[in-house]
């Protein structure tokens, strides 16, 4: 294609808006144009890179033996209600009503949809596998939409859904899914890491993200220093650091002491002179309505969703004033279990073990000094709180580090969750009638552009990979009015698109300079740049990531140059 008849709006400055690295140059480069908040135009050069995308998740997906289909965005409420889903999306979902007051949603994920038409369509084990996808576009009312496409209201997502009869084949399906989705992001040119993650309101018995690491995320994952080991926060466990200093010895009984004026955490142990890792953390929290009061080391942090899982509740909160003075009779800041009978106490395995350590005295202005786990008080354990940088690992013993990531696709084993509630039975060859087990498996496709961005650009623009780039080769005559240059420029123009390039030819009437800053900043990833060399038979071709040029004579640059990106993709 030639520059001169396109439209790519480049922008030299960076908008106001812009938070992000891949946000700001997403902008700049002419690839998209927001139209609300969190709301966006995809722009000729964005629409080539996720077409690319998709192009690539299509045929991994079909090479695995999936189906494509495409499916509603708008549902009706009935459908999420038999589910269960429609309260626990709560405000996140787009909601509305026909003209006949009818209730109806837009689709902010498939798993109602697919199963709907599954138990229509499927009465027999004979029909089983099955693996049905669709690339669809997908709705959340996000209360704070930020960081351009990385939390959006309206995104692009492949969603795909796997039936089968038992537990061993969700686990080949699951299986297989999982060695799709690296090959996807390998041909996209991500470097990514696979998580344990937690399935949330999807519901299932084991899941797994895909996350690239970036300044830009708001994830964070747990990456082991000495093994394989990674989990998503929410999820991760760890062997903590050890307490700063060796708990006080004896059997001592716990001593009431006054702390006029200090609630905190950090302010006791300045009062005291002991670190927070002496003291309990206490922690009232509501559960489906019902409260329970969890316990923590002083400088431990509560994994909500690690005490969700625990509880199995729906719903979790901390509780409110008024119900902390209600219940222990006391405000937050001077509470602890020793005496508490009328709410379930469970404590983290960090506090299993201890000895004398302080924590409130369920009155204002007091705390208590020797106190003991298990003798003074009674509690399950339960791993509840949130790994933290420089933990140890459980597995190998090295150290954890936390780090920023995004995340790109997420895989779940939904188990029966769908089918029971949905009503999703065949029969079994002996004629008994069995629910079906399902798997469900996302991609955000924009995010795949989106981390590209973040992983690899420079002070200068976007450095994408060859295989998502919305084009492979920009070439570049110095001087168009040349009639050399410009005869060469487009000889070469020619011959990429005969071998299978994606070409681009910079015809504008630009000074070269513009030029090179345009190609830059839209991220293409070499540039062929035919200028005075062309005297002695060479052009120069120019690596955007690495900044490496390389003299080539003409009549081979364009077999070489397939050569570096066939390698590229690989």
């Amino acid at each position: 294609m030639y520059w001169s008849k396109l439209f790519i709006p480049t922008l030299r400055e960076t908008p106001a808006e812009a938070e992000v690295v891949s946000h700001a140059l997403l902008l700049r480069g002419g690839y998209i144009r927001q139209l609300a908040a969190g709301i966006y135009s995809y722009l000729f050069l964005a629409q080539r890179s996720l077409l690319k995308i998709m192009r690539i998740i299509r045929e991994e997906m079909d090479g695995i033996g999936a189906q494509e289909m495409f499916l509603p965005a708008l549902h009706p409420a009935d459908l999420w209600r038999e589910s269960g889903r429609w309260d626990v999306m709560g405000d996140n979902m787009f909601r509305l009503k026909d003209r006949f007051e009818r209730e109806l949603c837009l689709g902010m994920t498939h798993e109602e949809v697919m199963t709907h038409i599954a138990r229509g369509e499927l009465r027999s084990y004979k029909q089983l596998p099955q693996i049905w996808y669709q690339i669809q576009t997908k709705f959340r009312d996000e209360p704070r939409p930020k960081s351009g496409l990385l939390r959006v209201r309206q995104f692009l997502m492949k969603d795909s859904y796997s039936f089968d009869l038992g537990p061993e084949g969700l686990d080949a399906a699951y299986e297989k899914h999982y060695q799709a989705y690296c090959r996807i992001f390998d041909r996209c040119g991500l470097e990514y890491i696979v998580v344990e993650a937690h399935s949330g309101a999807m519901g299932g018995s084991q899941s797994h993200e895909f996350m690239v690491k970036a300044d830009a995320g708001e994830d964070y994952v747990v990456q082991c220093t000495g093994c394989d080991y990674a989990a998503n926060l929410e999820k991760a466990a760890s062997k903590p650091v050890p307490p700063r200093g060796p708990d006080p010895e004896g059997d001592l009984e716990p001593e009431k002491f006054p702390t006029p004026g200090r609630k905190t955490i950090a302010e006791i142990a300045d009062f005291t002179g002991l670190p927070e890792s002496s003291q309990i953390k206490s922690l009232v929290m509501v559960a489906d309505g019902k409260p329970v009061l969890v316990l923590l080391r002083g400088d431990h942090a509560l994994s909500e969703t690690k005490l969700q899982a625990v509880t199995g509740a729906t719903e979790i909160r901390p509780a409110h004033p008024d119900e902390i003075r209600e219940w222990f009779g006391a405000d937050a800041g001077s509470l602890g279990p020793v005496g508490v009978t009328n709410m379930p106490v469970l404590a983290d395995e960090a506090l299993k073990g201890r000895r004398n350590m302080i924590c409130g005295a369920n009155e204002d202005g007091y705390h208590l000094r020797h106190v003991t786990p298990d003798e003074d008080f009674q509690a399950e354990y339960h791993d509840l709180r949130e790994v933290a940088d420089g933990d140890t690992c459980a597995s190998c013993g090295a150290r954890l580090g936390v780090i920023k990531t995004v995340e790109v696709g997420h895989i779940f084993k939904l188990g029966y969750k769908y089918s029971e509630s949905m009503g999703l039975k065949v029969l079994t060859e002996d004629g008994k009638e069995i629910p079906v087990i399902m798997g469900s498996y996302g991609i955000g496709v924009e995010r795949i552009l989106s981390a590209a961005v973040e992983l690899y650009h420079d002070e200068d623009g976007m450095a994408l990979p060859a295989a998502i780039a919305p084009f492979e080769v920009v070439i570049t005559p110095v001087n168009k009015s040349n009639d050399d240059q410009r005869s060469a420029a487009e000889q070469l123009y020619a011959r990429c698109k005969a071998a299978g390039l994606d070409a681009l030819y910079d015809d504008r009437d630009e000074r070269a300079g513009v030029k090179f800053k345009d190609a830059d900043l839209i991220g293409i990833p070499y540039r062929i740049t035919v200028g005075k060399k062309l005297a002695g038979g060479k052009v120069e071709i120019v690596e955007r990531r690495t900044r490496q040029s390389e003299d080539v004579a003409l009549s081979e640059a364009v077999d070489y140059l397939a050569e570096k990106i066939r390698q590229a993709k690989q």
